[in-house]
């Protein structure tokens, strides 16, 4: 990984050496993409920024990359996996300088010009200044893996690796595109497809698109953009039977992991114990060393990905480091603020920001790692959705319910504001954007779940491990691999691509039988959802709802958002009513603080320290012999004894509504500080029993509902001081109180 950075003058100019310092700072704000080396290099009317991160050839992989003729300059930043079959194609007499892998595309793009990529395999984005016809030349891989953004007008062109290096540039537009934003479903997670294109969230700003290379002429500005690859494209020679089908998708993922497995450096693999990372790991431990990494919270022991990540590392024999994140942690302001800067997406949330967090923590131990595996992008295309998508159904009812999603998209035309505020319950957005589609249905949904994969998944991947020095690599995004699941017939989808069927058969004599059969969990959702929500609402409401504030500050939110419907809404998340569109929330309000971060000219990005709260947990481990004991310790508490009475504390009583609704609250001094309803009804029925004189197991025999059902806003509602669990020691006549997340007791008179 590296980063990229520069200008290109139109019209015939000479880049002059008053632009160095511009061209310096833009490459200075993607140095944390390649901190091993940064140069600076003006030819003609071009200026290159190159910052290096050296996983191949790290004393012999300099950039910018010559031709002998010096007729040609490249940068590029990603892997080019298949360089060495590549060079043996190339006319004799080709002379590498460099034992880069990425030195061969200058060579390529001089023997074939604009059909220089069609056989290169690997991720990657590039810059070419042909000196010799004074073009220039953006390209990046088949799936955008490798991010690369511009902005021009009539004088200049600027680009970079990440859109924080153009703002630098005086004349680039600084401000969001709040109507592009709003309309686009992917931000909207709607259950709908379209034809939306993917957008870059800020006005102005121009991504290369992926499988796509950008021809400009600066001598008078003329542009020529060719596709060498269409998704899902060429499709290959089938198979005769299933069993083929999955024989030649074992090849094929193999083949990819081994090459994303190749390097000189250390390399890691951010393991959750699914099928998807399982897999890549099993492929991988052949042939690389491994430390794999995994997040240790309330939501993975929940979850069960803790747990299934000690068993695939024990089962692989590789270390496994969980890294500890407590029930109460939540990053502070100036942490999400750096973070989103980072990211620069509005989609910034719980999932990145523990990969983001993740990979901090795995440069701080292993700190020669400078690449990590990755099981991501398995979902979109070997029908990891299809189960969910199904309803917990079949293939038909997976079918039928894309088709619907199709009929909603075609209702989209302007809608996008109708879209929000239905998704929400409030009329928080104003005005309308929106999007509308056609075509086949299941051949849109392909599209649209290669175009999340463009605008969110690798986005988000990229950027939360560029942001400690760290490639992610993506085996699964293999050109030929997907290519194969895309072309399966209509007949075989079912017993192929339905929960992953054909990955699924394809590594079962690599891993325990639990894995390979183990239902997909998204990752810090799922059945733990509620300690990631609980997250949100504690940064959303910390510092008296600093955040949000920011959020609403500034014109953009003032103009499309309606601060007191949105205000009202994070009051009900608090309240615990509607909890489920936080994350809907969250991206409404990243929306108003890059607004808010572009128009203040955020600087760039400074390391802050790893939270001392985040480390392994002792041993490094998930200890498969004490799970029972180590799930207690992360979730934060143990059980309570049956006899524990619970009592509320202080000025603190339970109402009912008074409006006739199946609502309760508590109160304490007079004001609400939760809100419950029947989405909990265990809680519902348990809470206003609650009398200081009966114990537990009363409560719950009165009320007809098992401890687990009521334990988490139970012990909420103890660690927030609302409640008191007391403990009567018969034998001595004496009362105890239990402290809250211990399960300890200390006396006090009878």
């Amino acid at each position: 990984m590296c980063g990229l950075a520069g200008i290109a003058l139109l019209g015939g100019a000479v880049l002059k050496a008053d632009a160095e310092p511009l061209l310096q700072a833009m490459t200075t704000a993607v140095a944390h993409r390649g901190p091993d080396e940064q140069v600076v290099e003006r030819e003609g009317p071009v200026g290159l920024g190159f910052t290096r991160l050296a996983l191949v050839a790290p004393d012999a992989g300099d950039q910018p990359i010559h031709t002998p003729d010096e007729a040609v300059v490249l940068i590029a930043n990603g892997e080019v996996y298949n360089h060495g079959a590549l060079a043996r194609t190339l006319a004799s007499g080709a002379v590498m300088r460099t034992a880069s892998d990425c030195e061969v595309l200058a060579h390529l793009y001089q023997e074939r010009g604009l059909r220089f990529l069609e056989e290169v395999r690997g991720m990657f984005a590039l810059v070419i200044y042909d000196a010799a016809r004074n073009r220039l030349v953006l390209a990046r891989d088949r799936f955008g893996i490798k991010p690369l953004y511009f902005h021009r007008n009539t004088e200049r062109i600027v680009f970079a690796s990440e859109i924080k290096a153009l703002f630098l540039d005086p004349a680039t537009p600084r401000g969001v595109n709040w109507e592009e934003a709003l309309g686009s479903p992917v931000l909207q997670s709607a259950p709908v497809l379209t034809d939306t294109q993917p957008v870059t969230w800020f006005t102005g700003i121009d991504s290369v698109p992926p499988g796509t290379i950008i021809e400009i002429d600066l001598h008078d500005g003329r542009t020529r953009t060719r596709r060498y690859w269409e998704f899902p494209g060429k499709a290959p020679e089938l198979p005769d039977s299933d069993d083929e089908f999955v024989e030649r998708y074992r090849c094929l993922l193999a083949e990819s992991v081994a090459y994303c497995a190749t390097a000189d450096a250390e390399l890691g693999l951010l393991l959750s114990g699914g099928i998807d990372s399982a897999a890549v790991a099993a492929l991988a431990v052949r042939s690389t060393p491994l430390h794999t990494f995994t997040i240790l919270s309330p939501s993975t022991v929940e979850t069960g990905d803790a747990s299934f990540s000690h068993l695939v590392a024990r089962w692989l024999g590789v270390p496994n480091h969980q890294v500890y994140v407590p029930r109460d942690h939540c990053p502070s302001h100036e942490e999400w603020l750096r973070f989103l800067w980072l990211m620069e997406h509005p989609m910034a949330g719980p999932e990145a920001y523990l990969k983001h967090e993740m990979y901090r923590y795995a440069r701080a131990v292993r700190p020669s790692i400078k690449g990590m595996l990755l099981g991501a992008a398995s979902d979109e295309f070997n029908g990891g959705n299809s189960v969910d998508i199904s309803g917990n159904g079949d293939w038909f009812d997976f079918a039928r319910n894309v088709a619907q999603m199709a009929r909603r998209g075609e209702a989209i035309t302007a809608a996008g504001a109708a879209v929000w505020n239905e998704l929400l319950t409030a009329p928080v957005v104003r005005g309308a954007c929106g999007a509308q589609g056609g075509g086949d249905d299941y051949q849109r949904f392909l599209v649209a779940e290669y175009r999340k994969v463009h605008q969110y998944n690798v986005w988000h991947e990229d950027r939360s491990a560029a942001g400690s020095g760290i490639e992610a690599r993506v085996p699964f995004l293999d050109h030929r691999l997907v290519e194969l699941v895309t072309a399966v017939p209509a007949s075989r989808r079912e017993r192929l691509l339905f929960d992953k069927r054909i990955l699924r058969a394809a590594v079962r004599d690599l891993l325990p039988k639990e894995v390979v059969e183990r239902e997909k969990v998204p990752f810090v959702y799922g059945s733990g959802v509620r300690h990631t929500h609980r997250m949100l609402i504690r940064m959303l409401t910390q510092e008296g709802g600093r955040l949000v504030e920011e959020a609403l500050s500034g014109p953009g939110a003032t103009e499309y958002l309606d601060g007191d419907a949105l205000r009202q809404v994070v009051r009900k998340i608090e309240l615990g009513v509607d909890v489920e569109t936080a994350d809907l929330v969250l991206r409404l309000l990243n929306l108003g603080l890059l607004d808010n971060l572009v128009a203040t000219s955020r600087p760039a990005l400074v390391e802050t320290p790893v939270r001392a709260v985040l480390s392994a947990w002792q041993g490094a481990a998930f200890v498969g012999d004490d799970g029972q004991q180590m799930a207690q310790a992360v979730l934060g508490h143990t059980p309570l004894s049956p006899d524990a009475v619970p009592a509320w504390s202080g000025d603190v009583m339970v109402l009912d509504a008074t409006d006739g609704s199946m609502q309760r609250y508590i109160l304490r001094d007079g004001a609400i500080e939760y809100l419950i309803d029947e989405e909990n009804p265990a809680w519902y029925s348990f809470v206003v029993e609650i009398d200081g004189v009966r114990s537990l197991g009363e409560l719950l025999a009165f009320v007809a509902v098992p401890y687990r059902e009521v334990a988490e806003p139970l012990w909420e509602a103890i660690d927030a001081g609302l409640v008191a669990v007391v403990a009567r020691d018969e034998r001595a006549g004496s009362v105890a109180l239990l402290d809250a997340g211990t399960g300890s007791t200390r006396g006090e008179d009878g």
